[in-house]
Order: C-alpha cells, then sequence, then structure tokens
C-alpha cells in the first residue's frame, strides 16, 4: 500500500490511530516539531529519514507521515519506499490539521 499523494490530514490521522502498530512520522526540523506537533508523532526531520529504518525493523509496519504543506512528506514516504518500507502513507500537511496539537 503506498500513498503518495497528499490526502486529508484529518481522516489520515484518523487512519493512523485506528490502525494497530502504526507509527507516526513528523517529518519537519526539530525546531517546526518543538514549536507543535501532532499527538503520538515521532520527529525524523527529512535529511535524517534513513534513521526511520533503525527505528523500525519491521519493512510492513504501516507508516503515516506528515510535515507543513505535504511536500516534504511525499519526499520522504518515496525515500522510504525506496528502503524497503511497504505500508507508507503521506497524510498531508500540519497546516490544514484541525486537531490538537502538542508542544
Amino acid at each position: 500500500m503506498f500513498n503518495f499523494s497528499s490526502s486529508d490530514i484529518n481522516r489520515g490521522y484518523q487512519e493512523f490511530k485506528d490502525t494497530k502498530n502504526a507509527v507516526l512520522l513528523d517529518v519537519r526540523t526539530r525546531e517546526e516539531y518543538d514549536e507543535g506537533h501532532i499527538p503520538l508523532s515521532k520527529n525524523v526531520p527529512l535529511d535524517e529519514i534513513d534513521k526511520v529504518k533503525n527505528m523500525v525493523s519491521d519493512k510492513h509496519t504501516p507508516l503515516y507521515l506528515y510535515c507543513y504543506s505535504g511536500v516534504r512528506s511525499l519526499e520522504a514516504t518515496q525515500k522510504l519506499v525506496s528502503l524497503g518500507f511497504e505500508k507508507v502513507n503521506n497524510i498531508g500537511g500540519i497546516s490544514s490539521y484541525k486537531g490538537e496539537i502538542e508542544k
């Protein structure tokens, strides 16, 4: 399952919460993440996306990615697929997220 296109982040977040063992990745910079992020997300900046293979050993684990607008998460999605991850979803940008934000 590869979802390369940006979707509605609110729907994508709900799908993440409904998916067993899923991982939510925020691929923005650490500074952006610290300013506010979606609950349960882990920060792996785009330029460090290769580190996901050390965090998530099972390539079948569902991954849900977001950034600010959906552009960086699209690039990160493509890189993760090239690393062999099989269930990678770009859920878009936090700029259109309507839910709770953690700092």
